[in-house]
């Protein structure tokens, strides 16, 4: 896969309801976790409210939507500046059932603002998003 700029749909504040409801950093961290790389823990789908986005100042959260094949995923994100072998946030692609349908996403919440490189199931960098304080970026998993 080739590095790509992944297509961005930042939203306001008022998008940090639309996602649900988490007790926190903590909590989030725990959804994300795996028991290895690659072995991630056994997760039911997530329904609306699951997950609160405190956004504002320098700090803003991602939505990486995914295709179905990658339930279950962690997902890996790093700030560019700081290399290949930076320090790394993850998540885990989850299952989310809203009144819309199915879809399938990782979530990071609180996110200083910056340009992060996403990282694939193989550890190679799959594409670039900007964070932006205040803001939700949305951004879809290239196929």
């Amino acid at each position: 896969m080739t590095m790509s700029h992944f297509g961005v749909h930042a939203e306001g504040a008022a998008a940090e309801h639309a996602v649900g409801h988490t007790a926190g950093h903590g909590a989030a961290h725990a959804v994300g976790h795996t028991t290895g790389h690659g072995a991630a823990h056994a997760t039911g789908a997530t329904g609306a409210g699951s997950v609160v986005l405190e956004l504002g100042g320098d700090i803003g959260a991602l939505i990486l939507r995914t295709p179905p094949r990658l339930h279950g995923t962690e997902i890996e994100i790093s700030p560019k500046s700081r290399g290949p072998h930076g320090h790394r946030t993850h998540s885990l692609v989850r299952e989310r059932v809203t009144a819309s349908g199915v879809s399938y996403a990782a979530v990071y919440p609180e996110v200083p603002a910056g340009h992060y490189t996403v990282w694939g199931e193989d550890g190679a960098p799959v594409g670039t998003v900007v964070i932006a304080g205040g803001q939700v970026a949305t951004v879809h998993w290239p196929e």
